[in-house]
């Protein structure tokens, strides 16, 4: 059956027990206490408490870790009930509680589909439920035909269906490097097999690796693709909280290169393991972030890159905020999955 070839080739040894979970029941019961609604959405508590397609996949698949199926389901019932509105396949991004209907923008964010399908598709093998994989095919299809562009001789990821080509913008296509969650390319390209998630992914890495912008070399939250990569215009030129991302997502795809990690860390990382994110103009640091769910990343650089052990209080997971809780957990199950050594 294709995802029991599907779960071989992406998980590997490391999951030989299809039952393990590699988010802990204590850590992900934290998470859900506190950002989980009994609808089934997952609140932004920094952002009065909007729910979005970023959200709804991340709780899928930080719940498929966990093996929590009933907590799953639940998410996914409020995903496909509420954000699964458009006619193209794709979910919009934004639920408001505030606002009737609560849906504010019908536009797509294209991780957040990505993060859904990819959630789906893994849940799908594990608990044996065709409806989700029948469900992940058909967010895959959608991504495929409506956000996955040829251009200048590369392909690109649009971030939105609408607003960010070169029909929509003079500086476009625009991209945020972020976006690319190298591990769930795989796993859609088994699904709906296309070349153009292979040619995705590999040029998504070449043209991170090639973002160079600042003193420190780093990537911006969000690039002008038109000819040379540079940063977008009518965003902050910066490296922060989207693009701080990008190595959480290419550790996690087991991406090795050894000279760009390292490039990323010595940008990012303050002298006690804090998180900086950068002006890409000066270089000077916009914000120090000492959260655990942001410190983590850092750790898990020095993990992979210097085989150094993730610090006492960053293996402990306490709730936050959303953002940094989410990265934190994502974090802490790569390590518990891939490098137990760093514990």
């Amino acid at each position: 059956m294709i995802f029991a070839v599907l779960l071989g080739t992406l998980v590997g040894p490391a999951e030989a027990d299809e039952r393990q979970a590699s988010v802990k029941a204590d850590a992900w019961a934290q998470y859900k206490l506190k950002f989980l609604d009994p609808d089934g959405r997952i609140l932004d508590d920094a952002n009065g408490n909007v729910s979005h397609s970023e959200g709804q996949g991340y709780g899928l698949l930080l719940s498929f870790l966990a093996n929590e199926p009933a907590d799953f389901e639940q998410i996914w019932s409020f995903t496909r009930r509420e954000l699964l509105l458009r006619d193209d396949g794709l979910a919009a991004w934004k639920w408001s509680p505030d606002n009737d209907p609560h849906v504010t923008d019908i536009n797509n964010a294209t991780d957040g589909d990505i993060l859904i399908a990819y959630g789906l598709a893994r849940a799908a093998e594990r608990w044996g439920r065709s409806d989700y994989s029948q469900a992940a095919a058909t967010i895959a299809r959608a991504i495929l035909d409506k956000t996955v562009v040829e251009h200048g001789g590369r392909t690109l990821l649009l971030p939105g269906v609408a607003g960010f080509s070169a029909a929509d913008r003079d500086d476009g296509p625009v991209i945020n490097p972020s976006y690319w969650v190298f591990e769930a390319l795989p796993v859609l390209d088994r699904l709906v097999p296309s070349p153009k998630w292979q040619a995705l992914a590999a040029d998504g890495k070449t043209m991170i690796q090639g973002m160079k912008f600042g003193p420190q070399d780093m990537p911006a939250d969000w690039v002008s693709a038109k000819t040379t990569l540079k940063p977008a215009a009518g965003f902050p030129r910066e490296f922060g909280f989207n693009a701080l991302r990008i190595p959480l997502y290419l550790v996690r795809s087991d991406q090795s290169d050894r000279e760009f990690l390292s490039r990323l860390q010595r940008g990012m990382s303050g002298p006690q393991g804090e998180l900086l994110t950068r002006d890409l103009q000066s270089g000077a640091v916009r914000a120090t972030l000492t959260d655990p769910g942001y410190r983590i990343i850092n750790h898990l650089l020095a993990c992979v890159l210097q085989g150094t052990k993730v610090p006492e209080d960053a293996k402990t997971f306490r709730p936050t905020q959303y953002y940094p809780s989410t990265l934190h957990l994502l974090g802490l199950s790569f390590v518990e999955e891939k490098h137990p050594e760093c514990l």
